[in-house]
């Protein structure tokens, strides 16, 4: 078995492949120069498909396809992969997210602007999703940090007609009918950014991530720009669970690939810096849905890199690995559920996406 890990960072792809998760071979950059924010590996079918999302400052954004894992690369189109209709007077930026559902052949891409995009054919071509771009609370989303972008797509599972979305700063959306409407999905959620009295809007709020338990379907994990929750109705309310943690401030959130109630998050100090508490990088594990957490040492050294939204997720393995990528271009792996972790690879350029698969 190979297991893959693709790290997108601030200037290229690498791909990393490894037999054992201890020692690991390191590609040269790809995509050099490029901004890599999303990648996504499909291994719904027997040939593995690697989609890339990279957004060069000389050739502009585009998606990228690979079914040899990353050997060669699908760079020519006819047109765009992804591209606004001429009414929408909107230009794609990058895309954020990609997302697989029970549906094998179709893939979801979140975008900057906002927008929600399907494709049938494992990424080659793209649609917009017309209900979520002229949603009626649209003229009250604001752009995050980050920019305005859908960053996080959750698809249900089981359910093709099932979905959430989130945004910063928008809010987490749902739609049980396929896309053709959206709902607001933020009840309990605190925007602690607004005025008294008003903390708590049917959206507006500062999402930076979503995970979905992978044994609970209904049961989904959210960090937010202040406040790490737990939803057990599959986003239609939502329960503040950051009372273990040293602050609810953060970017990441991952759920365990094969335990139901356990999650994963990576803290962050919430100040002008915005560094790892205490200066330690840190995961911290819950097993009970969020009632307590514990930390684990990444490294038992002072360090400043923090873990982006994207940059911690898991290869899905029977024994999992579970991998963290930070701002100063380190990448580190568990396989022992978050106990201990060891470095796969240091020194590239801010990690801000990792994905991880055997195949």
């Amino acid at each position: 078995m190979t297991y893959l890990l693709a790290i997108g960072t601030g200037k290229g792809l690498f791909l990393a492949t490894s037999s054992d998760r201890e020692n690991w071979e390191v590609s040269n950059p790809i995509f050099a120069v490029s901004g890599v924010y999303a990648v996504g590996i499909d291994t719904r079918r027997s040939t593995p498909r690697l989609l890339v999302s990279a957004d060069s400052a000389h050739y502009g954004p585009s998606v990228y396809l690979s079914d040899d894992l990353g050997k060669n690369w699908d760079e020519s189109h006819d047109s765009a992969p992804i591209a606004f209709p001429a009414d929408t007077d909107a230009s794609f930026k990058r895309a954020w997210q990609f997302a697989f559902g029970p549906e094998e052949d179709v893939v979801y891409a979140g975008s900057e602007p906002w927008a929600l995009w399907r494709s049938e054919d494992r990424g080659r071509t793209y649609e917009l999703n017309r209900p979520l771009w002229e949603h009626a609370d649209k003229p009250d989303w604001n752009e995050g940090a980050g920019g305005p972008a859908i960053h996080t797509i959750v698809p249900h599972p089981t359910d093709p007609a099932s979905m959430l979305i989130a945004m910063s700063t928008g809010g987490v959306y749902s739609t049980t009918d396929r896309g053709a409407s959206w709902t607001a999905s933020n009840t309990g959620i605190k925007a602690e950014f607004m005025p008294e009295g008003q903390q708590f809007p049917d959206h507006g709020q500062c999402i930076h991530k979503v995970s979905r338990d992978s044994q609970v379907a209904e049961r989904v994990f959210l960090q937010n720009h202040g406040g790490v929750y737990r939803s057990d109705d599959g986003g239609a309310t939502w329960n503040d669970i950051a009372g273990g943690l040293p602050t609810d401030f953060g970017f990441s959130i991952l759920a365990h690939p094969g335990r139901a109630n356990v999650a994963y998050n990576a803290p962050v100090a919430f100040s002008d810096n915005r560094f790892p508490v205490d200066g330690t990088l840190r995961v911290h594990r819950t097993e009970d849905g969020g009632a307590s957490w514990t930390a684990h040492d990444v490294l038992d050294e002072p360090y400043y890199g923090i873990v982006l939204r994207d940059a911690l997720c898991t290869d899905a393995a029977e024994r999992p690995g579970i991998y963290v990528g930070t701002r100063v271009g380190d990448v580190f792996v568990s396989t022992d559920d978050g106990d201990s972790y060891r470095q796969v690879v240091g020194h590239l350029p801010d990690v801000l996406c990792v994905r991880a698969a055997e195949v």
